[in-house]
């Protein structure tokens, strides 16, 4: 990751997200409830989503920001598009 991410953040929030998916695992060997399993699912995909906003934030406020002022904006608005479509592929 560049230097204008805030990398013990995002490690902090997908050590949460492995945790999530650590109890996922679980709960299918314990045989739980498919609903309850599904819950934890959506929230863990809802997490990943959050840190993946949090990544998009920074980069634009940071990264891209930096770039502008320092670059060829041509490139710069290419590189955001391919970030943004490669998130966007992720909702």
């Amino acid at each position: 990751m560049g230097k204008c991410i805030d990398n013990s953040a995002v490690i902090k929030r997908l050590k949460r997200v492995e945790g999530q998916i650590c109890g996922i695992i679980k709960m299918i060997e314990e045989d739980k409830p498919c609903e309850d399993i599904l819950i934890q699912i959506g929230a863990s995909k809802a997490a990943l989503h959050k840190t993946g906003q949090s990544i998009l934030e920074e980069h634009l406020h940071h990264c891209v920001l930096d770039e502008l002022k320092n670059g060829d904006e041509e490139v710069v608005m290419k590189k955001l598009i391919s970030a943004l479509n490669q998130f966007s592929k992720t909702l």
